[in-house]
């Protein structure tokens, strides 16, 4: 069977392609599990964490006896301290079996727990065991937090704690290393708990080292991975740009650059548009991709969608950043920017909060957008025009400029100047999205993104166009909106831009003009 592209359960190195991880698996055997450390491998949803733990497993079994256990489906363990007692004996106890462990040590495991005292028993147990094997055993347990929320499971944290701390003073035998997987930090116990109140317990979770490993793939990590497709394929892409390009819009998360490559081969490669994989491996094939990604429902989008009705001050924080371009510091220690983290959607960009890629920016985008578009007059007027937009199958980006103008002024230039300050970018992307929906990408430039200037880049059909959104603040710093849009032409290699200034001076001259700065073409609209 050929390989496939794998973004559902966990992938196996010898049925899909998959970046690969084997430097980061022996720095968590050297720097975590050698170490005697317990810790927990807390990152976002379809983060890669059941692969690691697989490969992990497979990595550590000559050497260790790796109890790899899921609390995935395990709600009724959390009953009662006997239930989850007994649970933990029988999933173990198969774990024993399948490492061929001696029978006289798992008849020893599969011995009754004392009924007055199940943990207790099960502590004891685990002793037996650890002191009777020839090898340190290890304890793995994948989606740890789908009952983190449950007294019974602190518990069962505070029964490892008490046997490591004993174990450390010599006085008890117990895991060489206790993994917890899942999307909370068992620390921070409190975020699951109680999003809206304050939390009733504090974790018995405070042995654990904290797991520093990068998850992330890197564009190199990227290349590789195309290179064994490559071989198999021989499409001619040229590996490098198209790593590269997947990198600038996931930053490596492993789900995205998984699901992105997975669209190019399956759906997008053998399309009338591309109908060889040399066509569809290419820049255009992969925006195609990333279109038919953003289009598509999908549990990652989903659980985004459900977080933001969770934790409302997230979306607010979400919506300030990404139309009022406020900078918010990164401190970990702010509860809202540390659960940004935990689900993924935020990172530390030079100490300010940011979106955490380019393809959640866009969701992001879309999801508020589309909860303005509801009974919007410019929304509904665009979507009835959009046909207008597009002749011989190309964005004319000119007539969106103008037309904009044209539907600001008789909708909106009576608003007063806080509204618009507040809501301009807004109301030129809730213009922007219908016209280019379904065909184009588009995403805002994050490094030049603030509360007075935002740069807009669209992909349509593989040409690009620059805009500038900015706030007037008088001539001078209007000279300098000129310059940086230059720059950025030349950086991105095009003859024109456009310019949209939002202009309060009372006696302002709103309109439309052609300029040229240093042989540059920048059409300029002021509302």
């Amino acid at each position: 069977m050929p390989k496939r592209f794998c973004v559902t359960g966990t992938c196996i190195p010898e049925k899909n392609y998959m970046v690969d991880i084997s430097e980061r698996l022996e720095r968590i055997v050297k720097d975590y599990i050698e170490q005697g450390n317990y810790f927990t491998m807390n990152r976002a949803r379809q983060y890669g964490k059941t692969t690691t733990l697989y490969l992990l497993e497979r990595c550590l079994q000559k050497d260790y006896l790796v109890l790899s256990l899921s609390f995935e489906a395990a709600d009724e363990y959390f009953q009662s301290l006997e239930s989850l007692a007994e649970g933990l004996v029988m999933d173990i106890g198969e774990c024993l079996r399948a490492q061929n462990v001696s029978e006289e040590i798992i008849a020893m495991w599969n011995s009754p727990l004392s009924e007055k005292f199940p943990m207790r028993s099960f502590g004891a147990k685990i002793t037996a065991l650890c002191s009777a094997c020839q090898k340190k055993v290890i304890l793995m347990i994948d989606e740890v937090d789908k009952s983190s929320d449950n007294q019974i499971f602190l518990s069962f944290l505070g029964l490892l704690r008490e046997k490591y701390l004993k174990w450390q003073q010599g006085k008890d035998q117990t895991f060489q290393s206790v993994i917890l997987a899942g999307v909370y930090d068992i620390k921070t116990l409190k975020l699951k708990l109680h999003p809206q109140e304050e939390s009733k317990y504090n974790s018995p979770w405070n042995i654990a080292v904290d797991f520093l490993v990068d998850m992330s793939f890197s564009a190199e990590q990227i290349a590789a991975m195309l290179d064994e497709y490559e071989e198999d394929y021989h499409t001619g892409m040229n590996v490098n740009d198209v790593a590269e390009l997947l990198y600038d819009y996931t930053s490596g998360y492993p789900y995205l650059v998984s699901r992105i490559c997975q669209l190019v081969d399956e759906r997008v490669a053998g399309t009338e548009e591309y109908p060889t994989g040399a066509e569809a491996w290419t820049k255009e094939g992969v925006l195609s991709a990333v279109k038919l990604l953003l289009k598509e429902p999908n549990t990652l989008f989903d659980d985004m969608t459900k977080k933001l009705l969770d934790y409302p001050q997230l979306k607010e924080m979400l919506q300030n950043i990404l139309f009022s371009g406020i900078d918010f510091p990164f401190k970990r220690e702010t509860p809202m920017v540390d659960l940004g983290v935990t689900f993924g959607f935020l990172k530390d960009k030079n100490g300010i909060v940011a979106v955490a890629n380019r393809i959640f920016e866009t969701q992001f985008y879309d999801m508020f957008l589309a909860e303005m578009a509801v009974n919007n007059k410019l929304y509904m007027e665009t979507a009835s025009n959009r046909n207008q937009f597009i002749v011989s199958g190309m964005l004319q980006m000119d007539l969106v400029m103008k037309k904009f103008y044209e539907y600001y002024e008789e909708i909106y230039s009576d608003n007063d100047q806080k509204f618009i300050e507040e809501n301009g970018r807004k109301l030129f992307l809730l213009y922007l999205k219908p016209i280019i929906n379904g065909t184009g990408n588009y995403y805002i430039e994050a490094r030049t993104r603030d509360s007075r200037r935002t740069d807009i880049i669209i992909d349509y059909k593989g040409k690009q166009f620059i805009i500038e959104l900015k706030i007037w603040r008088g001539n001078e710093y209007h000279m300098r909106g000129e310059e940086q849009l230059f720059e950025y032409l030349e950086y991105y290699k095009q003859d024109r831009g456009y310019l949209l200034s939002f202009n309060f001076n009372k006696n302002k001259k709103s309109g439309i003009q052609d300029l040229e700065y240093h042989g540059k073409r920048i059409l300029e609209v002021i509302v």
